[in-house]
């Protein structure tokens, strides 16, 4: 059995902005950082994983390095959980989205499967490319625990891919920062057992007043 730790990165400066984050490559904010760490001692309370895998992002990579860090591991790259390509949509706020293209906003939030990012991807690509590399860390660790950090989109069409759910339902998966997922795969199925769990925030994260 190969146990799947699946987690969201901290919180950047752009998630309070609203602002599309896709493949722009930003950092943690303070908030973020003190959610990795919070994170990183719930995963080494509760597992004992033997990799630590991650988007290539930095706002993922140092969620991973924190994670890493407490588990005595090195953060490996996993080009596949990449966060999705927005196109045009990277870097602009959500209301400048709505008003530049607001049909296509509109599609986003009804019938998500149905778009594809002006210059960017669609959940079918992210899909592909995020189970194909979720597939191959399991063949790597047949009877192991993983860690594996990437962002919200990915998280999502991979949980609707393991529940068995089509990317039309993409809307219904919760995943906040630093939300942890855990999921087995045995016997050819996957198994999920927790989702969008941020217990570990209440308890552990200060947050500035």
């Amino acid at each position: 059995m190969t146990r799947i730790i699946l987690i969201r990165h901290g919180q950047t400066a752009w998630n309070q902005a609203e602002r599309i984050r896709g493949q722009v490559d930003i950092p943690l904010d303070e908030v973020g950082l003190a959610q990795a760490e919070a994170t990183a001692a719930r995963v080494a309370d509760e597992w004992k994983p033997v990799a630590v895998y991650s988007s290539p992002l930095l706002r993922a990579m140092q969620t991973a390095q924190a994670i890493a860090r407490r588990c005595n591991l090195e953060v490996q790259i996993v080009a596949g959980m990449n966060d999705m390509n927005f196109g045009q949509w990277q870097g602009v706020p959500y209301e400048e989205v709505e008003r530049r293209w607001p049909e296509l906003a509109r599609a986003w939030l009804k019938a998500p499967h149905t778009v594809t990012f002006p210059e960017g991807e669609n959940l079918a690509m992210v899909r592909q490319r995020a189970m194909a590399a979720l597939h191959q860390l399991i063949e790597g660790h047949p009877n192991d625990e993983i860690v594996i950090v990437a962002h919200t989109v990915v998280n999502r069409v991979l949980l609707c891919a393991v529940l068995g759910l089509d990317n039309s339902e993409y809307w219904r998966i919760g995943q906040d920062t630093c939300a942890i997922n855990v999921i087995d795969w045995r016997h050819g199925k996957f198994f999920v057992h927790s989702l969008n769990d941020t217990c570990h925030l209440r308890q552990r994260v200060a947050l500035p007043l």
